[in-house]
């Protein structure tokens, strides 16, 4: 058995079931030991960052992590935008890193010799490098610890530590319990919650699923506290049947005003809230001046046990009050828009689907209706890198193969990650794809003009996607793809339900009127 042997073995050991990866040379060995384990299945997918986000998107969905494979310093840094993004969701991830031989890394000139560790360390919780084939299976062992305390966890390793003997895997490390709330914090926030003031628990984390949203629905309504949660947030449960959790805003000006007369905030697995960016004449911090800031449990924290603590404290048993599924009216026959689409989905929306959303200018349209759809899972942009949705709806659907999955993207964002579509072809997932066309970089000319830049012909020219016009339908296609356009609600509305109605991969690109 050799070192790479016994590494798969230990993963799937430690209750890994998926690789996503995109090999070379240097993981031959760890590619041709996936042939002997069985519980461990390979996806290939055509770029490092697809690789990425779909392991994130997989997190979140199945609760647990999955693995990636990494090809050398280089490949590992085409898959650090969208790390970074799981990362701030706090998925935790296996990353596995080939590295050159250890006898070969003396040559500083062959041309993939990099600061491997310098290139992984920024977006990596735990970081390591196998010295030994004999150290292999029980540095995994600890990577997979922390990957699922919620980490991203990289292990480097060198060709000749695969590919040279060892001797057996490792037995799982045991599981890093998550923190919990003690009694005292927990009688102190309830009390505050009793006071009278003006109160809202802000949401993040595994609290935002079902059984979490339905007791904080309790404590919101024992005590009168608004719900809500970040504009960024890594997943949450929500829809008819479900408590109401807001979503705050995305840009500052209406965080504040969303904010505006709290007295009190509880943290509740998330940070205290700041702006995205920072911009001329507001501030950053968004809590609104004299309102206090009180965490119940600190993300990574457990948070639904926390909630839970609380909920008794206040002798909160009465379910809160849900949400009624609103059918909005089917719009008329327009030029299509974001509202336009927003409602058609809502109406159309199967139970239990799950909707994977990086759009930004045309998301608030969408969101205004989905949160009265029949209840779903929605799974956002975290870190702000653009473009992981369609990566993020791989893996989410190769969580839950029985979903259906939506990715909501816009076309400069689909083009970061565009090779998603060909590993959803590759393994018949059920997702449809949405890409919103505005012909533009449209996020970016609303904030030219919210930062009070000047901009002339050049400046606009950098911010246009229409000289030429990208072609989703065919780009879609030659990835194996089936794709239409729709210019129109009508056509939307068609091609969405029958998108609904069928199994298997599909794209539908909405030409949006801005």
């Amino acid at each position: 058995m050799n070192g790479a042997e016994t590494l798969v073995h230990t993963l799937a050991e430690g209750g890994i079931e998926i690789c996503f990866g995109n090999p070379g040379t240097s993981e031959m060995h760890f590619v041709a030991a996936l042939d002997r384990e069985p519980r461990l299945r390979g996806v290939l997918c055509l770029q490092e960052g697809v690789v990425a986000g779909a392991a994130d998107g997989y997190a979140r969905m199945a609760g647990k992590p999955a693995a990636t494979l990494l090809h050398l310093g280089p490949g590992f840094a085409n898959a650090v935008s969208f790390l970074h993004n799981a990362r701030k969701a706090g998925q935790g991830i296996v990353n596995i890193v080939g590295d050159h031989a250890i006898s070969h890394a003396q040559y500083r000139q062959a041309p993939l010799t990099s600061d491997i560790l310098g290139i992984c360390a920024p977006v990596s919780d735990w970081l390591h490098r196998s010295a030994s084939p004999l150290d292999v299976a029980t540095d995994g062992a600890r990577a997979l610890q922390a990957a699922r305390a919620g980490q991203i966890a990289t292990l480097v390793l060198p060709a000749d530590c695969a590919w040279d003997a060892a001797l057996a895997p490792a037995k799982p490390l045991p599981d890093i319990a998550p923190k919990i709330a003690d009694a005292a914090t927990i009688a102190r926030i309830a009390d505050a919650l009793k006071s009278g003031k003006r109160s809202a628990l802000l949401l993040r984390g595994r609290c935002l699923e079902r059984e979490g949203v339905e007791i904080a629905g309790r404590i919101a309504r024992a005590t009168g506290a608004r719900l809500f949660h970040d504009y960024f947030t890594p997943r949450i449960t929500r829809g008819a049947g479900l408590p109401r959790v807001g979503r705050m805003p995305y840009f500052a000006e209406e965080i504040l005003e969303f904010l505006g007369g709290l007295e009190q905030i509880v943290l509740v697995g998330a940070p205290p809230p700041v702006s995205f960016f920072a911009y001329p004449g507001l501030p950053g911090w968004m809590t609104p001046a004299g309102c206090e800031l009180l965490t119940l449990a600190a993300p990574g924290d457990d948070t639904v046990g926390a909630l839970a603590a609380l909920a008794g404290a206040l002798h909160a048993q009465t379910t809160g009050e849900t949400v009624t599924r609103i059918i909005p009216d089917a719009p008329p026959d327009v030029p299509l828009t974001a509202d336009a689409m927003g409602a058609i989905m809502a109406r159309l929306l199967p139970a239990n689907a799950i909707l994977s959303d990086d759009s930004l200018t045309t998301g608030p349209g969408l969101q205004k209706y989905l949160a009265d759809a029949p209840a779903h899972d929605a799974v956002f942009l975290t870190g702000g890198a653009i473009g992981d949705a369609t990566p993020m709806a791989v893996g989410a659907a190769i969580a839950c193969p029985d979903r259906k999955v939506i990715a909501v993207s816009g076309d400069g964002a689909a083009m970061y990650s565009l090779p998603a579509l060909w590993t959803m072809a590759r393994e018949k997932l059920d997702v449809l794809v949405i890409v919103c066309a505005n012909r533009s970089y449209n996020i970016l000319n609303i904030e030219l003009a919210r930062v009070g830049a000047e901009a002339g012909p050049k400046t606009l020219a950098m911010l246009d996607l229409g000289n030429p016009e990208l072609d989703f339908v065919k780009l879609a296609q030659g990835l194996g793809v089936p794709a239409t356009s729709a210019t129109t609600s009508t056509d939307f509305a068609a091609q969405f339900a029958d998108a609904m109605q069928t199994k298997g991969p599909r794209l539908i690109e909405a030409v949006i009127r801005v």
